[in-house]
């Protein structure tokens, strides 16, 4: 099993994480219900299983919660996938969420980087800023080791919008970390 525990403390947040990349019960509490919504449809749609406890500074607002939590998760991914032996590395998907149709490309290369093109017609959505998405999404990149692509092809409401790309991510998530082999896909020999 490609599993991970993971605890961060800072001034801001206290996060604790067990992770399964081969599935299992999620239980997700961030104090922002949005964002438990939308982390329990990640976990969910990339196959994982998932207890995350996260406090935060919400009296402040949510950015300390959702970016720590994004580096969190990002680091378990990272740490569970060990050296990425057979996993298939490369996967997309498009999610339509009603009238908002989101993609997410994405490649565990090991090396960072993160586009992301999607407006938010909305700025709060629930007790959640919508900006936050492209916060949470970035953090979880770069600590993941993952090349990650986002975009908004078309949509008009920002609960619409961002659950596409969560769920897109997850679904992307669930490909690419599939065992397809027994070498590591990568013409250099390793994925760092």
């Amino acid at each position: 099993m490609r599993t991970c525990e993971i605890t961060r403390k800072t001034k801001e947040t206290d996060i604790s994480l067990k992770l399964c990349l081969d599935g299992g019960e999620v239980k997700v509490s961030t104090g922002i219900g949005f964002f438990d919504h939308m982390l329990t449809a990640l976990f969910f749609y990339g196959g994982m299983g998932a207890e995350l406890n996260v406090t935060g500074d919400i009296n402040v607002d949510g950015h300390h919660t959702v970016e720590d939590t994004g580096i969190v998760i990002g680091k378990a991914v990272r740490e569970a996938l060990g050296d990425k032996k057979g996993i298939r590395r490369f996967a997309n998907a498009y999610i339509p969420m009603d009238e908002a149709l989101c993609f997410t490309a994405l490649d565990f290369s090991g090396r960072a980087y993160h586009v992301f093109d999607a407006e938010m017609p909305q700025e709060i959505i629930g007790a959640y800023d919508s900006c936050l998405t492209e916060e949470f999404m970035r953090a979880f990149a770069v600590n993941s080791g993952l090349t990650l692509h986002q975009k908004c092809l078309y949509g008009a409401n920002a609960h619409h919008i961002t659950e596409a790309l969560y769920k897109s991510l997850g679904v992307a998530i669930k490909e690419a970390v599939t065992v397809v082999s027994d070498k590591i896909v990568s013409t250099k020999g390793a994925l760092e």
